[in-house]
């Protein structure tokens, strides 16, 4: 893939930034620094009360499977996957999570997938690729049927209201732009090789999300954002280490939306 005169990469593809086998390797190789400081941790936590090998928690959106593996690892859950890209379910069958399956969404639906057969669910940056409330309402639908009843569901986005601040693996959209629901932005993320790759994403502010998921027949959500300190004893003491965090203390990028199926 080509670089520019930054360094960065662009993001692949016509469908969307990670559409297709080079959007999918390229997604893979994102170092998600950020994510795993302050949301991918807080999201288990979140869905702790659900562990046990017993229990089936349900990846909406869970591209390459490296988050649903460290899932399956931390709670002792049994993962069941879904992704709109074959590519990334390839991907995510690669990393071998014992007892996982994965299974393709067509049209808005994991039509392999019988309802309220999980017990709890994530769904992890996915609604930044979404351009519509009523995607979004389609997404958080599908949800709600593979839920059981009372089960729980932790959703990670960015804040648009960050846009502009230089975290240690990502930028969303440029400084004094204000994004309404849906508008387009730019979001740069760090690789592992320390280029950067830049993607097509939408805005999709708290309150939006929180309106939505009540609108798909979720209870009223709480909502959450991580800070550094809070990170201590829950994400990987190396991680919390690794750094000063600057920017994240300044302005905790993210936020865990959790709501329960009512």
């Amino acid at each position: 893939m080509p670089q520019d005169r930054a360094g960065e990469r662009p993001g692949s593809g016509s469908g969307g930034a990670w559409s297709g086998r080079e959007g999918a390797e390229a997604f893979a190789a994102v170092d998600a620094a950020t994510d795993w400081l302050l949301g991918y941790p807080f999201v288990f936590r979140a869905l702790a009360a659900g562990s046990g090998t017993d229990r089936v928690l349900l990846d909406f959106g869970c591209g390459p499977g490296r988050v649903a593996d460290q899932a399956a690892r931390r709670l002792g859950v049994r993962i069941v996957g879904v992704d709109a890209s074959p590519e990334m379910l390839a991907l995510a069958r690669r990393q071998s999570t014992p007892g996982a399956e994965y299974h393709l969404v067509t049209d808005g639906r994991a039509a392999d997938l019988p309802d309220a057969c999980a017990d709890a669910a994530m769904c992890n940056h996915v609604l930044a690729s979404l351009p519509d409330e009523q995607t979004v309402l389609g997404v958080f639908g599908e949800i709600h049927r593979l839920l059981r009843r009372g089960a729980p569901l932790a959703v990670l986005t960015t804040d648009p209201a960050c846009a502009g601040i230089e975290y240690a693996s990502l930028r969303v959209g440029e400084s004094g732009v204000i994004y309404g629901p849906g508008q387009p932005l730019t979001v740069r993320l760090r690789r592992t090789d320390g280029t950067w790759q830049t993607a097509q994403n939408h805005a999709w502010p708290p309150t939006t999300i929180r309106a939505i998921l009540e609108r798909a027949g979720f209870t009223p959500a709480t909502q959450h954002h991580p800070t550094p300190d809070e990170a201590e004893g829950i994400a990987d003491p190396d991680h919390v280490h690794s750094r000063d965090w600057a920017a994240e203390r300044r302005r905790p990028p993210l936020v865990v939306t959790v709501a329960t199926k009512a």
